[in-house]
């Protein structure tokens, strides 16, 4: 029921009707307009019922106000697990009331609080309410306002918890001292965080060593997000050292950190003695043809990487040499993105020709935003027919320049392979 509008008055005849239900386990009713006043429709009616496991009601403007009257009515709730409440402009006083409610409750699993209005004070209320919780699973604050304090207040929550598995912390503006308190409790959790995101949070090369530091104790980490921070060359040199040593995270997002040639480098040396790391995000950074032909000339033969995204990185047609040259030894990449890196109509048949006759590991290739144009889609359409045991089953070319007499050539070649051996592929233009 996502985006149907029906406001408050809307809402107490469905949450009547939920009384009586038995059966419905998830309810959306994000972006409904619901007010505070629309929540009390839920007052009698969440307290007995024990079959809703995910109540989501994002993009309602509910306030501290709705915040603190559906914590009241869930404290006696025994069957939601998941509650999501993304941009419904909770503010501190409101993160006190959902607190108090983790206090409390022993069923729910995962809060989402992203996208509101939570400051210091709020974050000292939820690290209150992690050191009395211990089935929180995931807990989501994503762009709200914690900054620097924030940091620092959840962080004795955290040490504190054992139950929390995931750490949703982007865009708080937590900079290189509301890390270093967080990273140095992380490090003395003695709880399982597998997920951390604490991306877009103004961290530099100074902040990454405290990065780095966790990542060289972790036993438990499998996905590590720095998205959007501006570690730069030295920071991913620090993170990229402090992964020859983990052995746990699989997922390394590095994506628009101000990571040139030299960073990428460090990163590429990794992967020679890194055999977890599955999937790595590059995108955004300006690695240009020699950050990629370093990258290129490790994964030939080293690694386990089988996602590797390196859209917006100015490779350019000389970039594309390289990469097609890997993809002729490589036997582990199944993603690979190469969006918007001005590869053109050459850079699309130096591509073509490898996967022409060789690989047989690649099933999605993202060229989009390339300015290929017809020859180039003629090249891959040839690549296509011509290798029977292409593993491509995906092939995204979206705003490209290519005409109708590409299309075509795409087309008759995926129906070519479909026709020869029943197998689909996808091509999005």
């Amino acid at each position: 029921m996502a985006g149907r509008q029906f406001g408050d008055e809307g809402l107490f005849f469905l949450a009547e009707s939920l009384a009586y239900n038995k059966s419905a386990e998830e309810v959306d009713f994000s972006g409904n307009a619901i007010t505070a006043a629309g929540i009390e429709a839920f007052d009698g009616i969440l307290q007995i019922n024990t079959a809703l496991k995910t109540l989501n009601l994002s993009g309602n403007i509910i306030g501290d106000e709705g915040a603190k009257c559906l914590s009241d009515i869930l404290i006696e709730n025994v069957g939601i697990q998941k509650l999501f409440l993304n941009s419904t402009n909770i503010g501190d006083e409101g993160a006190k009331a959902i607190s108090d409610l983790l206090k409390k409750n022993k069923t729910i699993r995962i809060v989402q609080l992203s996208n509101n209005t939570i400051e210091y004070s709020g974050f000292a209320s939820i690290a209150d309410a992690l050191l009395e919780n211990n089935t929180l699973r995931s807990l989501y604050l994503n762009g709200n306002y914690g900054g620097p304090l924030g940091a620092s207040s959840l962080a004795k929550g955290v040490v504190g918890n054992k139950s929390l598995r995931e750490l949703h912390l982007h865009g708080n503006g937590f900079g290189n001292e509301g890390l270093r308190v967080l990273m140095s409790a992380l490090s003395a959790h003695k709880g399982k965080i597998t997920v951390l995101d604490i991306g877009n949070n103004n961290i530099t090369s100074e902040g990454s060593l405290y990065v780095a530091e966790f990542i060289k104790v972790t036993k438990s980490l499998r996905w590590l997000s720095l998205y959007m921070d501006d570690v730069g060359d030295e920071g991913a040199e620090k993170v990229a050292d402090a992964l020859k040593q983990n052995k746990t995270i699989s997922t390394m997002d590095f994506g628009g950190n101000n990571i040139h040639s030299r960073g990428v480098t460090a990163i590429a040396e990794t992967l020679k003695e890194n055999e977890v790391l599955t999937t790595l995000e590059l995108s955004y950074n300006p690695i240009g043809p020699e950050g990629v032909k370093a990258l290129c000339d490790v994964l030939k033969f080293n690694g386990k990487l089988q996602t590797l995204k390196l859209g917006w990185c100015q490779i350019g047609v000389s970039g594309a040499e390289f990469v097609a040259d890997c993809l002729k030894y490589n036997t582990t990449l199944s993603t690979l993105d190469l969006r918007a890196n001005g590869l053109g109509d050459d850079g699309a048949i130096c591509l073509a020709r490898s996967l022409k006759i060789i690989n047989e590991s690649l099933k999605s290739l993202d060229l989009g935003f390339n300015e290929i144009r017809d020859d180039g889609a003629f090249a891959l359409a040839q690549a296509l027919k011509a290798n029977e045991d292409l593993a491509v089953t995906s092939l995204m070319l979206a705003n490209n320049f290519f005409g109708k007499f590409g299309q075509v050539a795409l087309t008759e070649a995926r129906d070519h392979v479909y026709e020869m051996s029943g197998k689909e592929i996808d091509i999005y233009y």
